[in-house]
């Protein structure tokens, strides 16, 4: 399949790949905005989350900020870290979900290996966050594992 694209001339010519990437980003991340989408499950947050993280060359741990009625309210990139690690401070996802006023949260990270199986490093994480934003209110509905593949701890019973 071929797919086209308009130019200011109001020609069309085959899209590249670049081009069909850049456009997919630029999208993803509109329908990340405020309000602009809605996330009824793990396949959904999958989507949305993977486009932003497949390529990253570092680790990098961001959140999904949902509202009461799992509009999106923010994706914020948290922590950036190495090629096989990243530190997550609890206090800064807390801060941010409380700032956002944000009543659940799907948590995200990408390992640049393309190892998308959760270590117990993650799933411990995920109890722990999931614990602590309890305390204000806030449900962990997920943790997304970016990879080759892409991995639902709530999927497999691990969130």
């Amino acid at each position: 399949m071929i797919l086209f694209i308009q130019d200011e001339q109001g020609q069309y010519a085959p899209a590249t790949s670049k081009v069909i990437i850049k456009e997919g980003l630029s999208r993803t991340r509109a329908a990340l905005k405020k309000g602009t989408d809605y996330i009824g499950s793990s396949d959904e947050a999958k989507e949305a989350i993977s486009t932003l993280l497949v390529k990253k060359q570092r680790e990098v741990f961001g959140c999904l900020f949902l509202d009461s009625n799992h509009k999106i309210i923010k994706w914020t990139e948290m922590f950036s870290g190495t090629i096989d690690s990243t530190v997550v401070y609890p206090r800064e996802v807390v801060k941010e979900a409380l700032r956002v006023n944000a009543a659940s949260v799907i948590l995200a990270h990408n390992h640049p290996s393309g190892n998308s199986n959760p270590s117990r490093q993650d799933i411990k994480l995920t109890r722990m966050l999931k614990e602590i934003l309890l305390v204000i209110d806030v449900l962990v509905l997920d943790h997304i594992i970016v990879g080759d593949d892409v991995t639902s701890l709530s999927d497999n019973g691990q969130c």
